[in-house]
């Protein structure tokens, strides 16, 4: 065994197979993966089909959840709404504890960067 390894120990006997199902979600990252495709379905339930167009939700670390939005004059509308996104969270991910949202610009799959005609930067 690897110098500075610890054994884990392993139950004898049988286990329940939902405790099984349960380590290996764990230990393959699969439960990471669903937790993800829930988190992105609340996000678009809490700031609505136009905006999640636009933005995407990360992971929640000490409680803020990372949001990543396609230009900053949606990041300012979605600043104004923040209470109101806060609490339809709560509401909809009872067990997990968002007590803040952090938006950064930066680009999204999927959503062109809007160019005008002089080729400046055009916010949608």
């Amino acid at each position: 065994m690897p110098v500075g390894k610890k054994r884990t120990a392993r139950p004898k006997g049988p286990q329940p197979i939902g405790q099984i199902v349960n380590d290996l979600m764990a230990r393959t990252g699969f439960a990471q993966v669903q937790t993800a495709g829930y988190m992105e379905k609340v996000w678009r339930e809490a700031v609505g089909e136009a905006a999640a167009r636009y933005t995407r939700p990360g992971r929640v670390r000490r409680g803020v959840l990372e949001v990543a939005v396609a230009n900053s004059t949606i990041v300012q509308e979605l600043v104004f709404q923040k209470a109101e996104l806060l609490s339809s969270i709560r509401r909809l991910l009872p067990d997990t504890p968002v007590r803040d949202l952090r938006f950064q610009v930066m680009p999204i799959d999927g959503v062109p960067e809007p160019i005008g005609k002089n080729g400046r930067y055009v916010n949608p």
